[in-house]
């Protein structure tokens, strides 16, 4: 009878889901109404999760396929996107400077912040007994680790960090080679460019399925624990909202005042727009047109700066959903499943979310492949995320806005080093620019 049930729950819900959908309702409310009806679907039927798991396991496993093929073509087009030589060069060796380093001091608030708030210490989800910690490396071996020696190999054993160096080399002989002028490179430099639209259409198609795999998650975790489980969920939402407040008052201000020497206030009053659209639309890619119209017309940045970082910071970078939150993500699936994280854990959590955050799409739910990567990295296991993702339409709102805030950021640290930064047209410039 509970099986019955458990099948009539899943088809209203998902009925309301598709209704919802229809009435092109914006993605952030299908997904809380999906975490609702989770709610409700699991207090209701107590003794039947299977049904429930299946659909929230087969969307884990779907997110799992996503991240080789995302990391290894974002990566590669992001390297060769640079079309001209010496400039193109320069500006984007300061740009993504700019962008992995505030990544990873990024990573370190999250480490802070999520120790501050011993996210997930007090959960009641219960670790799988099969379960193992990975044996706690060296920081030489954690090194040795990251230097590729069989790429086809550590793919299949899922190491993604030799992946990620294995893709910027290939990326950067592949742009070498192309500013050569070798002919044979251009259908090889063409191919990645076309595989990562295909991989990039594949992620948006599978994150379509979002809401679904929100009720089936949540309706498990719901139905096996209670919806009591879920209360440490709230922690964890204030957690990742004071570390994104920490990035853009203390990390962002701050280097807007030492490298371009302006009022950081003045500076986040000239991207507002940005920032409210990257908020409501959580989506780094679908700000885009916004961040360059506030960095061009606001900003007074030149267009060939802002341009090419701002783009390049919706791939690469990306403080809170590259940085902030897989380092909380692994501080609270850490604790909850009871394993303790030594100094060489943090070491291995910073380089991993620099490294890994070059290859994230600016897409809503993307953060969710960031932590799936730290979690593989770190050892611990990729389905302590299942619990956390049916807030992430509520957290992806502040990490888009500092994501977007961030390569903006970057934008002028690199503007201002290039003399492409109009200091007086920007102190003269009153006037606010519109969201439209």
């Amino acid at each position: 009878m509970s099986i019955l049930l458990a099948l009539i729950a899943t088809i209203i819900s998902f009925s309301i889901i598709k209704f919802l959908k229809n009435k092109k309702l914006s993605f952030s409310m299908i997904s809380l109404a999906a975490l609702i009806l989770g709610l409700l679907a699991g207090a209701i039927i107590k003794n039947e999760q299977y049904i429930f798991s299946f659909i929230g396991s087969a969307y884990v496993n779907l997110i799992k396929m996503l991240v080789l093929p995302l990391v290894i073509t974002s990566i590669i087009a992001s390297i060769n996107s640079l079309n001209d030589a010496n400039e193109l060069k320069r500006i984007g060796l300061k740009a993504v400077t700019a962008l992995l380093s505030t990544t990873a001091i990024a990573t370190i608030i999250g480490i802070f912040i999520g120790n501050i708030f011993n996210l997930g210490i007090n959960s009641t989800f219960v670790p799988d007994e099969s379960f193992k910690a990975k044996e706690i490396p060296t920081l030489t071996q954690v090194l040795l680790d990251m230097i590729p020696k069989n790429p086809v190999n550590e793919m299949a054993n899922g190491k993604i960090l030799p992946v990620i160096v294995f893709s910027i080399l290939i990326g950067v002989a592949l742009s070498f080679e192309f500013a050569k002028g070798n002919e044979k490179v251009k259908s090889v430099r063409e191919f990645f460019f076309g595989l990562n639209q295909v991989v990039s259409r594949l992620t948006k198609m599978v994150l379509k399925l979002t809401p679904y795999g929100i009720f089936g998650l949540i309706a498990s975790i719901s139905t096996e624990y209670g919806i009591a489980s879920l209360t440490p969920l709230f922690t964890f939402i204030l957690a990742v909202y004071i570390a994104c407040l920490l990035q853009i008052a203390i990390v962002h201000s701050s280097l807007i005042a030492i490298f371009a020497k302006i009022n950081p206030l003045k500076f986040f009053k000239k991207i507002y727009p940005a920032q409210v659209v990257a908020f409501s639309t959580q989506s780094s890619f679908g700000t885009l047109p916004v961040t360059i119209k506030s960095l061009t017309e606001g900003v007074k940045i030149s267009d060939k700066v802002a341009s090419f970082v701002a783009p390049l910071g919706a791939t690469a970078g990306m403080n809170a959903c590259g940085g902030i939150y897989p380092a909380l993500v692994a501080i609270f699936v850490a604790n909850m499943f009871k394993v303790d994280l030594s100094l060489n854990h943090y070491v291995l959590l910073v380089a991993s979310t620099t490294l890994s955050s070059i290859g994230i799409a600016g897409v809503p739910g993307t953060a969710s492949l960031a932590a799936t990567v730290v979690l593989t990295t770190l050892g611990l296991p990729v389905e302590g995320l299942a619990i956390l993702l049916g807030i992430d339409v509520i957290v992806d709102m502040a990490r888009t806005m500092t994501n977007v805030t961030g390569a903006a950021v970057s934008s002028l640290i690199v503007a201002a080093s290039e003399n492409e930064f109009d200091r007086q047209a920007f102190e003269n410039d009153s006037v606010d620019l519109s969201i439209n």
